[in-house]
């Protein structure tokens, strides 16, 4: 499994702006971004882990989608040179609050999900996690 840390959480009044980082350590020879999906999750006290963004780019394929509660607002992207994935939060509202936790997963053990225009993260898919960054949106 891979390490992955992530960064840029904080306390944001609402209508704010943040960006997140997820970067990948411990890297297997050969590595690339490119082999992986990931994902963008956030879970708060006594609610589910719910998804929020997935990307995965390989040759000419892309796919990328977000939870309907972010559309419009967050915007996921990657840096492949710098093996790292972003979330950037723009007009944060006090609903986005919560721990966000990358994870990834080889695409070769998920199929199609570079293709798969209904594909829908679930956590149990996800075999490499980052410890979470808090994200706190109050006035």
């Amino acid at each position: 499994h891979l390490l992955l840390v992530e960064s840029g959480g904080g306390l944001v009044q609402p209508g704010g702006s943040l960006r997140l980082s997820c970067a990948v350590g411990a890297l297997p020879f050969g590595f690339t971004l490119d082999y992986y999906i990931v994902a963008w999750f956030r879970e708060a006290p006594g609610k589910e882990r719910d998804w929020v963004s997935f990307l995965v780019s390989s040759g000419s394929s892309t796919n990328i989608n977000y939870v309907e509660s972010v559309k419009g607002r967050f915007t996921i992207s990657r840096d492949n040179a710098k093996n790292t994935v972003f979330l950037q939060i723009d007009s944060a509202k006090p609903e986005d609050t919560a721990l966000y936790r990358c994870a990834a997963e080889r695409v070769n053990f998920l199929g199609d999900v570079v293709t798969r225009p209904d594909y829908i993260p679930r956590p149990a898919e996800y075999g490499s996690w980052g410890q979470g960054t808090q994200v706190t949106v109050s006035s």
